[in-house]
């Protein structure tokens, strides 16, 4: 019933798009398969957020596909020999979507502004700009950061939206949030929102980078969480472009006039549980859970195949990556993780919560995992949460179990200590070790590749031996799009870029 609901909805707003209520003119019509949680990029991890910041906010620098840090508000930039102070140069043409001119006092400000513990800011941590020790603004456009210690990753760090350059003004306008106002220097502005229906970013009449401005007058964000109605609005014509994933890829006919779009990604899916409630505290629960999986079996009900067997380095970051098939717990041993079970104290097994939400594939995990654990005596509810509800609880760390979709970025960092060590700012799992901690500083303080990637890979395999999470899998990305859409390539490093992207309609 819930589903037919789900199905009602999304035809109804497909049927609305068709309408024409909405913008006319040069509209990308872009259906999505979650609702935004708000728009501060500072404060905000969600996919559906980010596809929309992406259009609205500006980094000083970004990462390419092939991995190499280039310009973005900053022109240039120099780094002294002790690798401690970074001094930055702006472009002299970027406004804010106010009108103002966006100037090193900004720079300073955001980052200021990341930094304050006050604000929870995912961009407070070693991995991203948690390590500045002092801002100083040289000139207009000349900003120079001093580190409290070596961070050979700091540069690259700072391609992420969790690094964004916002506007004071409308910051302190807004009473310190950005989750429904406009701060941006992006190619587009903030437009609409109207709940569970849709987004609109419009094209900004002043951007600064003539190579990357807005080829749209705008573009329109549909809410259509059912995957069946998103496929019939692309064949319709309701939408241009679809969030698609490897179950849609079946449902689409030979004849039909879809072109698909797909990139290997640097993401993994996989179970997260809480370190500091009982019974995960213990680390022979957390193994045996690891031996309840079935790996394959998941990526085939919540991936349709379409994914590899993957730790939380994945395969697809090369040489930073650890060979989990020599892990003996990345394959399923039922009678061994009830052995772990009965060394833990629950021979019986006991009773738990997965938490769910965001997307499709996390939601389908959920019912192959309760399905897996109920094999070595687990009994877990499958609780699907709506996106706030769910970023909420993952902040919070509330939850027993949480089934994530997180990404491992563009060096080992990243995926190491964002998400694992101690102080990181992702480490919703409340997992720790000294050595993981010691690691990623060290893994930090050298510019030397074969030392970091041993610092890196002694860590992972330390925090996949103690199990600090049951990763399962690297997907695939897919995207559906109407023949009329030309010139949109996503990659691993950006999904969001549409400079140069056209409809021949």
């Amino acid at each position: 019933m819930k589903k037919l609901f789900a199905l009602i909805l999304a035809l109804a707003l497909a049927l609305s798009v068709m309408g024409g209520a909405l913008a006319e003119g040069n509209v990308l019509r872009y259906g999505t398969e979650t609702e935004p949680a708000g728009f501060d990029p500072h404060t905000i991890s969600s996919h559906a957020s980010l596809r929309v910041m992406g259009q609205v906010y500006n980094q000083l620098v970004d990462v390419n596909e092939a991995l190499e840090v280039v310009p973005e508000l900053a022109t240039s930039w120099e780094i002294s020999p002790d690798n401690l102070t970074y001094t930055f140069h702006l472009v002299d043409n970027a406004y804010f979507h106010s009108g103002r001119k966006m100037t090193a006092e900004d720079v300073k400000y955001s980052f200021e502004r990341i930094l304050n513990p006050d604000l929870g800011a995912l961009g407070n941590s070693s991995s991203y700009a948690g390590d500045i020790d002092t801002i100083e603004v040289v000139d207009e456009l000349t900003v120079k950061m001093t580190l409290k210690k070596v961070n050979v990753t700091f540069l690259s760090n700072l391609s992420s939206s969790y690094c964004s350059v916002v506007d004071k003004d409308v910051v302190e306008a807004n009473e310190g949030s950005l989750l429904r106002a406009d701060g941006g220097t992006g190619p587009y502005t903030l437009g609409e929102w109207v709940a569970d229906n849709h987004v609109t970013v419009n094209a900004s009449n002043n951007y600064f980078n003539e190579a990357e401005k807005a080829t749209f007058d705008a573009i329109e964000f549909y809410v259509m969480t059912d995957a069946s109605s998103r496929l019939n609005a692309l064949r319709t014509g309701a939408v241009d472009l679809i969030v698609a994933d490897t179950a849609m890829l079946d449902l689409v006919n030979e004849g039909d006039p879809i072109q698909t779009i797909s990139y290997q990604t640097r993401d993994y899916v996989g179970l997260f549980m809480n370190c500091k409630r009982a019974p995960f505290d213990n680390e022979k629960v957390r193994q045996a859970v690891n031996y309840a999986l079935d790996r394959e079996e998941i990526i085939e009900f919540a991936y349709n195949g379409q994914a590899t067997v993957s730790g939380f380095i994945p395969a697809s970051m090369g040489h930073w990556a650890v060979d989990v098939s020599e892990k003996d717990y990345y394959t399923q041993n039922i009678e061994k993780a009830k052995a772990l079970l009965t060394e833990a104290g629950y021979p019986n097994g006991f009773e738990t919560v997965i938490t769910v939400g965001l997307e499709d594939g996390i939601r389908d995990m959920g019912i192959v995992v309760q399905q897996q654990l109920a094999e070595i005596g687990i009994t877990a509810e499958v609780q699907n949460e709506e996106n706030a509800q769910y970023i909420d609880d993952w902040k919070a760390h509330n939850f027993d179990i949480m089934i994530c979709h997180n990404g491992a970025g563009s060096d080992p960092n990243r995926g190491v200590a964002f998400f694992f060590s101690s102080t990181g700012s992702a480490n919703i799992q409340d997992y720790s070790n000294a050595r993981v901690d010691e690691l990623c500083v060290l893994g930090t303080a050298t510019t030397d590749t074969a030392l970091r990637e041993e610092y890196y890979k002694e860590a992972i395999n330390i925090i996949l031996d103690e199990c600090a999470a049951a990763t399962v899998a690297c997907p695939m990305a897919y995207f559906l799009a109407s023949p009329a859409l030309q010139g949109y390539a996503p990659n691993a490093s950006n999904t969001s870029n549409f400079a140069g992207v056209t409809l021949t309609k």
